[in-house]
């Protein structure tokens, strides 16, 4: 018994690894694209806000399906319609300026952070937690200040980009110490 817990476990383990090093290689590219574009783009900037957290319910899904041992389902569909819903809220405020995005984008970082933050204290029995614990807090702050950038005339979705790249690379690090904990796991 104990061995197919730990089989399922270390299953668990290399999917979010792999999911969490895909995250931050789809983080950068969008932050990049989002910065070379611009806020006026026309249709590829409403498409570049739309797709960033389409991604993110594609991510929810494969999660889903993929952590056997380690997935708080419930939190993961609330992610998954929090998301949805914002992908829906972009499309319809893109052209109403950058205010309105930064509003919707500041909702979506303050809830999905709070999720983030579920879903990461309930997996930190298989290491590499921390960050994700990290990045659902500091979602929640910068959510807030997404939204109080909105009424200032200096708002601009360049902070965006660097939500997205800082996101990426809390990822990153995630899947760094998955990996140590899944060779950990392997050489026992």
């Amino acid at each position: 018994m104990t061995t197919v817990v730990d089989t399922n476990a270390s299953r668990t383990v290399l999917a979010l690894r792999n999911l969490y090093l895909v995250r931050f290689g789809f983080a950068l590219v969008w932050a990049a694209l989002l910065s070379l574009t611009g806020p006026d783009s026309g249709p590829a900037g409403v498409a570049l806000l739309v797709i960033y957290p389409l991604f993110d319910v594609a991510a929810a899904i494969i999660d889903l399906r993929s952590s056997k041992t380690a997935r708080p389902a419930a939190a993961l569909y609330v992610n998954l319609a929090l998301s949805l819903l914002t992908a829906i809220g972009l499309a319809a405020t893109a052209t109403s300026g950058v205010p309105a995005v930064l509003r919707v984008w500041g909702v979506w970082a303050i809830t999905a952070g709070i999720v983030q933050l579920i879903v990461a204290v309930s997996r930190r029995s298989l290491g590499g937690q921390w960050a994700m614990i990290l990045s659902g807090a500091l979602s929640t702050i910068a959510g807030t200040v997404f939204i109080l950038q909105a009424g200032t005339p200096t708002a601009s979705l360049t902070t965006l980009a660097g939500y997205a790249t800082v996101g990426g690379v809390f990822f990153l690090i995630s899947a760094l110490r998955l990996h140590r904990t899944a060779k950990n796991t392997h050489s026992r």
